[in-house]
């Protein structure tokens, strides 16, 4: 036999019911991951041949559990053809101390896969002795007893995600006005209604936000310019926090009474600030301009 070609990552995610796995697969998904959970092992070797012959995701995150029952007699020999086939395998283990896992079964009241009739301390016994093998051969050992959700997402994007392929977070812009009801998409929500209204100004009545003579009449005024100055320092704050947590999408929503005027303004003048300050992507939305 040749000597195989590395043509793509394959992260094969196992451990303890209750520890973690299914959020490490869906952290490993939304930063461009294939993942597929509860991939029987015998099927791994033809799933990886397929996908190498197609080209495509050549990023595969695989789930595997003790609930199949075949997987400690067959995942040596799955894991050689699948690095034969061309793959970096790494195997990533999460465990939990079993107190832990106890109070996270009961709280979420499912039942444990090995255990559905009860017995959970039992259960939890039968499942680590079971995956100790899996453990012994880990690249990554995650013990999930005193970490959080957002700290498990962190560790699992570092190690495995390249910081080129990461997802960034992107933002939306958007004006609107309050008379014809709130975004339901909007994360961060800004009434802007204490501002001077062109509407009462005959000559801009008839304009939007977007226009130059109504935009230089909302920042003509100190409070805007101060106004302007807390609120992005705010977001330029906020932003990398949200992203940390793992946030994909965040919608900034300017409101003013209409959605024609001061949010628009607002709205344009916050989107090319932002620009400068942040690298995710960045979008523009006037919801209520016709």
């Amino acid at each position: 036999m040749s000597e195989a070609i590395k043509s793509g990552l394959i992260i094969v995610v196992t451990g303890l019911s209750g520890a973690g796995k299914s959020l490490a697969l869906k952290s490993l998904e939304d930063n461009g991951f294939l993942a597929i959970d509860n991939l029987p092992v015998q099927l791994l070797a033809k799933f990886l041949a397929i996908r190498k012959e197609s080209g495509d995701f050549i990023r595969i995150a695989v789930g595997m559990d003790a609930r199949e029952a075949e997987l400690m007699d067959h995942f040596d020999e799955a894991f050689t053809q699948a690095r034969y086939l061309g793959y970096e395998l790494k195997l990533l283990f999460m465990e939990a101390a079993d107190q832990v896992l106890v109070k996270r079964f009961s709280e979420t009241r499912r039942p444990h896969p090995l255990a559905p009739d009860g017995g959970l301390i039992s259960a939890i016994s039968i499942e680590r002795k079971r995956l100790a093998p899996l453990r012994e051969i880990a690249d990554l050992i995650i013990d999930t007893t005193h970490v959080t959700v957002p700290r498990l997402r962190e560790m699992v994007i570092e190690r495995f995600v390249q910081t080129q392929n990461r997802r960034n977070l992107a933002v939306e812009v958007l004006s609107f006005g309050f008379k014809n009801g709130l975004p339901p998409e909007a994360d961060l929500m800004v009434d802007v209604r204490f501002l001077p209204n062109p509407f009462y100004i005959e000559k801009l009545r008839a304009l939007d936000g977007r226009d130059e003579r109504v935009s230089n009449y909302v920042l003509s005024f100190e409070e805007t310019t101060v106004f302007l100055e807390k609120l992005l320092d705010l977001l330029v704050f906020l932003l990398p926090l949200y992203q940390r947590e793992g946030k994909s999408y965040l919608t900034i929503a300017i409101g003013c009474t209409g959605g024609q005027h001061r949010s628009v303004a607002l709205a344009e003048y916050l989107w090319e600030s932002l620009k400068e300050r942040f690298s995710g992507s960045l979008m523009l939305r006037h919801r209520d301009i016709a």
